[in-house]
């Protein structure tokens, strides 16, 4: 059965409204899922003619969430990042993406030093949903032809983000993920 974008968008303020925390963003998740299968939004979206880039495709103007579709012709390898206040909710649409999560070592006490350790490392596939809650640092590796679909609890370019470096032990402010 169809689940188109506009359908996904209903649902998901729903649930954001009626289930806070972690159980809402579960279902959010399962949603994802669902719509990573609609034949017509992969098609109008994730298709082999989709502009390379990334689109906020809806901004919630009540509940504050967006769903944002990244395609990328050439695959690219991100560094370690957070998304500030925001969790975040990657859905695999075409090819695959491969997620690092990050612990924090350090006790945040010296600015723009940050001690990171990889935690977990996984990979998401077609129809395949990760979460990650505030705060959390995890890095991506794109590979070519990739599209993904990430919800956000906010619009990032209006929040503080960070962005590590792991090899240096670095941190900064980060370019509005």
């Amino acid at each position: 059965m169809a689940y188109s974008l506009e359908a996904f968008c209903q649902d998901t303020k729903r649930m954001l409204r009626d289930q806070p925390g972690a159980q809402g963003r579960a279902s959010v998740s399962a949603n994802l899922k669902n719509l990573l299968t609609d034949e017509g939004f992969l098609s109008t979206y994730c298709g082999p003619d989709a502009k390379p880039g990334i689109e906020t495709v809806y901004r919630d103007p009540d509940v504050g969430f967006n769903v944002l579709v990244h395609v990328y012709a050439q695959g690219k390898t991100g560094p370690p990042h957070d998304h500030g206040d925001s969790w975040a909710i990657y859905g695999q649409a075409v090819g695959h993406t491969v997620m690092t999560t990050w612990k924090r070592l350090d006790d945040h006490a010296t600015e723009g030093k940050a001690k990171l350790e990889e935690d977990q490392t996984y990979r998401l596939d077609p129809g395949m949903a990760g979460t990650f809650e505030a705060q959390d640092i995890h890095s991506i590796v794109i590979t070519d032809n990739c599209r993904f679909v990430r919800v956000t609890g906010t619009d990032l370019g209006t929040i503080d983000t960070l962005v590590f470096n792991a090899d240096d032990g670095t941190v900064k402010p980060g370019n509005r993920l």
